[in-house]
């Protein structure tokens, strides 16, 4: 989309800790539902306390996660590491991979050729449905 690539080692980090931090944050509150805690209320009793302050914690967790996709994005654009065409090799033939890469505003002035089982692909002529 930007045509920069993002450090994979931060990527990373930002998988496992939004990854934590929002399990974290939502899977207690199924156990406070099985307790009986009443939704939208503004002070709840201390039979409650544990496992609000367990969704807290992953709530901040989570969005230390979204601190380091911010300066994931940041570094991005300050390092400009050009990204390729088609970073997965030549084995990803699908039409997004078949554009330079930012692409260009107007991507496809022809429709482009699908290479496989061309009769697959064969266009629904108007008003008779699918070819299938």
């Amino acid at each position: 989309m930007t045509g920069y690539l993002y450090d994979e080692r931060l990527a990373k980090w930002h998988f496992w800790v939004s990854f934590v931090g929002i399990n974290l944050a939502f899977f207690p509150q199924h156990f406070l539902g099985f307790q009986g805690m009443p939704r939208r209320v503004v002070d709840y009793t201390e039979a409650y306390a544990f496992w609000n302050m367990v969704s807290s914690i992953g709530a901040f967790i989570g969005g230390a996660g979204t601190l380091i996709f911010l300066y994931l994005l940041y570094d991005a654009f300050k390092a400009k590491r050009l990204a390729g065409d088609n970073p997965w090799g030549p084995g990803a033939t699908t039409l997004e991979w078949q554009l330079p890469s930012p692409p260009p505003f107007h991507t496809w002035e022809t429709p482009p050729h699908i290479f496989g089982d061309e009769d697959a692909h064969a266009p629904a002529i108007a008003g008779q449905g699918s070819p299938a």
